[in-house]
């Protein structure tokens, strides 16, 4: 038997949206509550503001968080997840429980790419 995973089947299109490195990790802190963008970027360190603003831009698009801007000066962004967003993020939950049980496995796949480098 072989498999077959065509360029429009559902497999492949979640990957295009999750496959930029930060938009997982997004949709996971926007999951706890609506953040501004320096929170954002402060519940995920290694972030530039620019790739979070690329990123969140892209999700947006997506239809999976909404941008509330709030008529204020100094003006106020808040993002939230979608319901849309709710639903994707769903099965984050579950391989980030994952994650969080098999760090043993995460460092031993680090180490091999370490050794294989």
């Amino acid at each position: 038997m072989s498999l077959i995973l065509l360029e429009n089947c559902p497999r492949r299109r979640i990957h295009k949206i999750l496959e930029h490195k930060w938009n997982s990790m997004i949709l996971y802190v926007l999951s706890h509550n609506s953040l501004r963008t320096g929170e954002l970027q402060r519940c995920m360190p290694g972030i530039s503001k620019k790739m979070l603003i690329q990123s969140l831009k892209e999700l947006e698009r997506y239809g999976l968080i909404d941008r509330k801007v709030y008529e204020v000066i100094p003006p106020h962004v808040s993002y939230s997840l979608t319901e849309i967003g709710k639903k994707v993020v769903e099965p984050l939950f579950m391989l980030y429980e994952w994650a969080d049980k098999n760090e043993d496995i995460l460092d031993i796949i680090e180490q091999n790419m370490e050794k294989a480098n």
